[in-house]
């Protein structure tokens, strides 16, 4: 018998809580430990489609990147998502920040991997992972291959003609990165989402900057997440939702 303690107790191995970053809410925010596992679906975000995907699988808990409750709650709307979670009792398991930096199955090594980037690297404290192309290639070009790689809907570029080889990322809202690592050598700067000053900075720095989604650069997680714990927890499902896929449209 599986119950929620030893799954946690598990993410704990590779995601410890106390990685997470000051401003975070991660860990089991809504449920019991003591609660008996046999399914589990897993998420970027908990929203009421996939509280519903939940109860017509029977999973009890949930497993998600984004924390369900992020400020401190001051009331409760029934149609709220942690409402409708205890109402059915679902328990929520958020694997947020700390998830990012995980050095094993985390979701910027994920991301690096799904760029087929050579010689990761992890910076400790930050929020930023470095690696390599097997070749250089226009930052252009690198873009195109990252929308395809991510199935991005639309990926944005700048310095698009500087040739590539040093690549950094973010996933997520990770621009406010960016900086960083143009001090650390990159010649690229991937994320999910960055502001107008992030843009013009790359062009005053001469490193490109790609921006990709923010779900888009972040649901690379999902996956490798579920096989991990389908191979340690042998007796529960563990389900990828389908409800959820990224809320923007380009038209």
């Amino acid at each position: 018998m599986t119950l929620i303690h030893d799954i946690v107790e598990f993410c704990e191995e590779f995601a410890p809580a106390d990685t997470a970053a000051s401003f975070d809410n991660v860990g089991l925010l809504i449920g019991s430990e003591n609660k008996k596992v046999t399914k589990a679906l897993l998420a970027l975000d908990i929203t009421k489609e996939v509280v519903d995907e939940a109860v017509n699988l029977g999973a009890e808990l949930i497993i998600s990147h984004h924390p369900v409750i992020f400020n401190p709650l001051k009331s409760m709307d029934s149609k709220s998502v942690p409402y409708l979670l205890a109402q059915n009792s679902l328990s929520a398991l958020c694997l947020h920040t700390n998830l990012d930096v995980a050095i094993n199955t985390g979701v910027n090594l994920c991301l690096a991997n799904t760029l087929e980037l050579l010689n990761i690297t992890f910076y400790e404290g930050e929020f930023v992972v470095s690696g390599t192309l097997k070749e250089e290639v226009s930052a252009e070009a690198f873009a195109k291959f990252a929308k395809e790689k991510l199935g991005a809907k639309a990926v944005s570029c700048t310095v698009k003609d500087k040739l590539i080889k040093n690549v950094f990322l973010c996933s997520g809202a990770g621009g406010s990165e960016f900086m960083k690592a143009a001090r650390l050598g990159a010649d690229c700067f991937i994320t999910g989402e960055a502001h107008h000053h992030n843009y013009l900075e790359s062009i005053h720095e001469n490193v490109s900057l790609i921006v990709a989604g923010h779900f888009e650069t972040e649901d690379i997680v999902i996956n490798p997440l579920k096989e991990k714990l389908q191979r340690n927890f042998a007796e529960v499902e563990f389900v990828k939702s389908e409800a959820l896929t990224s809320p923007l449209y380009f038209v």
